[in-house]
Parts: structure tokens; sequence; C-alpha cells
């Protein structure tokens, strides 16, 4: 025991010197974690000859990532996009892997080594992605909850095809196991769909009047759940990921993130130690060539597979671009087949070597595409309109003249909105989430499907006569370019922008906004405001509460819910 706390506490200093190093220069934390892991692990230091504790410390780590992850995905985001996930999430599996045969084939690796490196390309690393959006605040923006849906579909996948290579082994029947597994899975899931409706609200609630019982109620149903489908044949990922979704139309679900989220944080860091320490890399001069080849592939074509296939069903270009960058890396799933493909004699540990070198240029890669992917996409964004669809109707729209133009319809949007149909202007709402649209088109509601992303978009749309022009996306970087590209046409129009922080807020008026909206702090401007008027004056917060209450039955059924603000 004193021998695990003191190599636990060794390793931490290790991370945390690293980290220190890496946040000065102003790279990815996560880069950090995994130099770490290199650093103690057996091609350096060798600090972790006995890797039980952190793996076990990875498990909870992992649990604790996808049951948050959960909580963002209700029943109505599945809806939204379960469709595209599952048609996405397949086709990238198998155009991946037919190209990457033929690249393997190409290279003069046997049919066999071709077939399994294929295979492996596939499967993109959930637990990074998803820590990665969640760092960049993305899991609720339409290309974040598709890229959850189809690393889903892939984590499945990758089950199926572990069960079979490992049959190899075990020499027993790969199709009774996934019938087995499947039908156990279905089982649950259909005993827990009662719960999830009926008793689990109720539960919640009880367990909200104290708040240490909720804590301690948050993990033992999230670990609980993933302890099960783990049984159950499933991954851990899967368990974890269904009791969030389970927990997220419950009214605590978001102070169940928020406090989850210190656990999440701690334990995660021994995923991407455990990552960084198992690699195994051998002779580098004779891989480099392939596993250059292989990381390109990976970097670019898994990208492209995606942004074709989003681009079919109509999505943006910016949507397909966020959503391809998050498939731009290999996952532990790969390392885990090729190291079974090893055991069962169908591979050298030569090709095991080269995955890894190919799993440590594509992390490193991918991490660094999806942290500064704005600036990416700003300067690719007029060569991928070729992945967009042209729509004569957007087309159209984007050429007429409009005095007020909202710039997202989200939760801040929404009173915006309706503030303009009170003005009875000549309005339009521009959004890039084709539900969105759809739905303000059924409520008869002037809108635009587009990417204000996109500066050819704004170069198109119209609004030399404009009087105001309102963008709630809290991007500074969109709002900048968007100021602009509007300040070129138009220099009286009024430019209200929207930012997350305070320095941002002063780019944004040096550059040329004429209000800046920060959302965090309005509901104490507000509050200000009403305690003035009402002087004390109690039926005053009546009639406010009254307005308020009006105000968030609109809301729901529109959808909306107020966003988790995480510490």
């Amino acid at each position: 025991m004193e021998n695990i706390f003191l190599q636990i506490s060794i390793i931490l200093l290790i991370v945390l010197g690293v980290s220190f190093i890496v946040r000065l220069l102003k790279q990815p934390l996560i880069i950090g974690y995994i130099i770490s892991g290199i650093i103690v692990g057996p091609l350096m230091l060798n600090l972790i000859p006995n890797t039980e504790t952190l793996q076990t410390f990875s498990e909870f780590g992992v649990a604790f990532l996808l049951f948050i992850v959960g909580i963002h995905l209700s029943p109505k985001v599945i809806k939204e996009v379960g469709k595209i996930s599952l048609i996405t999430g397949i086709g990238q599996v198998v155009f991946t892997s037919v190209i990457g045969y033929f690249i393997g084939i190409w290279l003069g690796f046997s049919p066999v080594t071709s077939a399994y490196i294929a295979v492996a390309l596939t499967f993109s690393s959930t637990i990074i992605i998803m820590k990665l959006l969640s760092d960049k605040d993305s899991l609720d923006r339409l290309f974040g909850k598709i890229s959850i849906g189809f690393l889903l579909v892939q984590d499945l996948i990758a089950i199926i095809i572990l069960i079979v290579v490992s049959s190899f082994s075990n020499g027993v029947n790969a199709s009774e196991i996934i019938v087995s597994t499947f039908v156990k899975g279905g089982i649950i899931v259909v005993f827990l769909l009662p719960i999830s409706y009926l008793v689990l609200p109720r539960l919640s609630s009880f367990f909200a009047k104290s708040q240490e019982l909720l804590y301690l109620f948050a993990i033992s149903w999230g670990l609980g759940l993933s302890a099960l489908f783990l049984y159950a044949g499933f991954s851990i990922e899967v368990g974890a990921l269904v009791a969030g979704i389970m927990l997220s139309i419950s009214p605590y679900s978001y102070e169940v993130s928020s406090k989850l989220r210190p656990l999440r944080d701690f334990f995660i860091i021994s995923f991407f130690i455990l990552l960084g320490a198992q690699m195994i890399v051998g002779n580098l001069a004779a891989l480099w060539i392939p596993a250059v080849v292989f990381s390109v592939f990976i970097l670019v074509g898994n990208p492209l597979i995606v942004m074709i296939l989003m681009g079919i069903f109509g999505y943006s270009k910016n949507t397909g671009f966020m959503a391809g960058l998050t498939v731009a890396q290999i996952s532990e799933f790969s390392l885990i087949l090729i190291a079974l493909g090893v055991r069962v004699g169908h591979l050298t540990n030569e090709i095991l070597s080269l995955v890894t070198l190919v799993g440590l240029i594509t992390i490193a890669g991918s991490t660094y595409m999806i942290m500064y992917s704005e600036k990416i996409y700003s300067l690719l964004s007029k060569y991928l309109s070729v992945f967009e669809r042209k729509k004569t109707k957007r087309e159209k729209d984007e050429n007429k003249d409009y005095e007020y133009i909202l710039l997202g319809e989200n939760r801040i949007g929404f009173s915006i909105m309706k503030s303009f149909v009170k003005l009875r202007k000549n309005y339009v709402v521009i959004d890039f989430n084709p539900e969105r649209v759809r739905r303000l088109s059924s409520n008869r509601i002037n809108c635009i499907y587009g990417d204000v992303s996109n500066a050819d978009f704004i170069d198109n749309l119209r609004v030399k006569n404009s009087k105001l022009i309102v963008s709630t996306i809290p991007e500074a970087e969109i709002n900048l370019m968007l100021i602009e590209k509007i300040r070129a046409k138009n220099r009286n129009a009024v430019i209200i922008t929207t930012a997350r922080q305070i320095s941002d807020v002063y780019s944004l008026y040096k550059t040329g906004a004429d209000y800046v909206i920060l959302p965090h702090f309005l509901g104490g401007e507000y509050t200000a405001k009403l305690i003035e008027k009402a002087d004390g004056n109690k039926k005053y917060y009546s009639i406010e509460k009254q307005k308020q209450l009006k105000d968030l039955k609109e809301r729901l059924k529109e959808g909306q819910e107020h966003p988790h603000i995480e510490k």
C-alpha cells in the first residue's frame, strides 16, 4: 500500500511538471498527460511496473467522463441526431476499412495484415474526443452531438469485432457470444426504460434534499450501470453513457454534472498516462514510411469521408468539417485489436509497433486540429464548398434585404427574436442547425439555413441596408470576422455580438462592435434594475415572476433548457 501511494505521488508530480511546461507553451494538456505517460513508462523511467491501480483509476475516469457526456444527450437530442450519427458512423467505418485495406496492400503488407490494420484505423477515441469537446464547450453544439452519436456507433462495432477476434484464441463461437451480449443488453434497456421515466425522477428528487446524498446517488448510479453493462459484455463507456442519458431528463442533471466534474478531471488523467506508458515503438527506421502514410490517411482521409457523408444529407460544410475532425485519430480499441491479432498469431509485434506509432502521430495531430479548429476552418472554408449542397431557396433568401438580422436562434436569440416580432421589423434568423431551421420555418418565421462562420456566406448576405445585426455566437474569432465583413459594407449598422471572456469584449469593441453581450453578467444587472424599480413592493415581483414563468413555458415548448455552467 505504501509503495503504491509513493508510486502514484511521484507520477502525479511528474505529470504536474510536464503539464506546467505544456501550459507555458500554450499546448493542450492532453499532450502533456500522454508525454508524462511515456516518461514514467517502460520506454524511459519505468515507474509503473504494476499498472492495476492506474488501470482502475482510468476506468473510473472513463465512466465519469461518459456519464457526464450522457447527461448532455437527452432523448430529444438522440432523436435529433440519431439518424445521421448511425449513417455516418457505419459509413465511415466501411469506407475507412476498404480504403485502408488497399493502402496496406499498396505498402506491401499481406491481405490478413492489411485487413487488421484497415479495421484498426476505423476506430476513433471516444475518450479523447469527449474530453476535447468538453474542454471547448462544444458538447451541446450540433457537430458535437453528432460526433458523440457516431463515436458510440463505432464503439459498438468495435465490441463486435473484438469479440470475433477473441473467439479465435478462445475457441468459442463468436456468433453465440454476440447474440448473447446483445440479448443481455436489450433486456437491460427494457428493464431500465420504465425506471428512467417512472422511478428515477422521484428518486433524484428525494436525494436532492441532501447535497451529499445526491452526490453519492450520482456516483452509484453512473458506476452501477457501467458495471451492469460491462457484465453484459458491453464496454464501460456504453453503460456510463446510458446512465447519463437516463439522468438527463432529471431537473438535477446539471447539478450532478458539475459535482462529478472534479472526479472526472482527476481520474481521466490516469487514462492518458496509461495510454502514453503503453506505447510500444519498435524499429522506427523500418516503420516510419507506412506510419506516415497511414497517419496522413487518418488525419485527412477520415475527416473527408465524414464531410462527404454529412454533406450528402444536407449539413453545412462547417458542421461536417468540425464533426470530421473528431475521427482524425485511432483509439485504444485499435491497439487492443492489433494486440489480439498478435496473440492469435495473425500479426507480428512489428505491426503492433506500427499501429502504436500511428496512434502517437494521429492523437497528437487531431488534438491540435480540434483545439484550433476555427482557425483551420477559416483558412480552408472557401475550398470546402464542394462538400455542401447548394440550395436554391437559401441563395434566394440570402439576396433579400433585411432591417434586422439575428445570427443564431438559441437561448439568447429566442428573446431577441421576440423583440424583433414586437417591433414589427423586417427581420431574418440565420442558423446552421437543420432541425432548428425547419422548426422556425414551420412557425412561419423568416429564416436561412447558413453557416455564419463561413466568410463566403457573409459576403453573399446583403447587409448594406441593415440597421441592426445581432450575433449570439460566443466564439470571438467568428465575431471578429463578422464585424470586419459587415463594416466593409455598412458603417452605420448597429452590431451586437456575444462573448464568453472579458478580454474578448475589448477586442470586439476595438474592431467595431456597438455592444457586447456577456450572458453571465446580465442576470445580476437585470436583477439590480428590478430591485430599484420595485423598491420593496412585493406585488411588482409577483408581476415579474408571472412574466418569467410565461417566457420559460414558451422556451420549454421550443426544447430549450438553461445551459450548464461548469466551474
